[in-house]
């Protein structure tokens, strides 16, 4: 069953640098995978929003965009700080509107928050960031445990905090596996979630407990949806690398 496409904001129907990117992407992406969107309403057609999904693949952030841009949004992701310094490419990032973002151990990492929250507010722009920080470890491919960088981008610019879960990707790109271009068209379902209520920790940035516990609420959310999708229970417990002997690799994520 269709699902109504919901109605484009400004920032899509007014002309920029992504209408030629959608016209190379959209195409060649419909040739691989059928995003189904659902509840794509949910993405406020104006303003800031933060779009929290699960990630469990390399092509996980094709899919996203594809389907923020579908919805009728303009996708915008969190990039390192340096990859601004790339000639060519940090023109393209600063162009699209990409939002920098500094090693979470860097200096004024706190401070960078605020003033990229108090920027989305002022340009009411969305931003996707994934809340797991890198590709799940979970050997079933459901959400694992949050970090907090999402909540807090949120919470300081009082900005809607909007979960969503996608399944079908890893069909397409195996999480470190070898694209897949048969069959064509693989379905891909994106359901997205209401916004997370975070009124509880209105003001308490500073605090981890605080932080942490919006996270928690977070990551149940996201794998609750993706549960929907799979027809599946989520486990009680979320993967932890630490609790799990796992290391990160330092892969670069979204």
């Amino acid at each position: 069953m269709g699902h109504p496409k919901p109605r484009a904001s400004s920032e899509k129907t007014r002309p920029s640098v992504f209408w030629p990117l959608a016209a190379i992407v959209v195409p060649l992406l419909g040739i691989l995978a059928r995003v189904d969107i659902q509840d794509g309403h949910k993405v406020p057609r104006e303003g800031a929003f933060v779009l929290a999904p699960n990630h469990m693949s390399e092509f996980d952030p094709v899919i996203v965009a594809r389907a923020v841009w579908g919805i009728g949004r303009a996708p915008r992701f969190m990039a390192k700080e340096s990859l601004f310094r790339v000639p060519v490419l940090g023109a393209v990032l600063r162009a699209t509107g990409m939002v920098p973002v500094a090693r979470a151990s860097s200096a004024g990492s706190a401070k960078q928050t605020m003033k990229q929250a108090e920027h989305l507010v002022e340009e009411g722009r969305g931003v996707i960031v994934y809340p797991e920080g890198s590709l799940t470890r979970d050997p079933d491919l459901w959400p694992m445990r949050g970090k907090t960088g999402a909540v807090r981008l949120a919470l300081e610019g009082d900005i809607p905090l909007i979960p969503v879960a996608h399944w079908g990707v890893q069909r397409i790109l195996p999480r470190y596996g070898k694209l897949s271009l048969w069959p064509l068209r693989k379905r891909v379902q994106v359901l997205v979630g209401d916004p997370i209520d975070l009124s509880a920790f209105a003001g308490r940035t500073r605090e981890a407990s605080a932080l942490v516990a919006a996270t928690d609420l977070l990551m149940a959310e996201i794998a609750r949806l993706e549960g929907v999708l799979r027809g599946e229970a989520p486990p009680a417990q979320r993967w932890d690398p630490t609790t799990h002997g796992q290391k990160e690799t330092g892969r670069l994520d979204s």
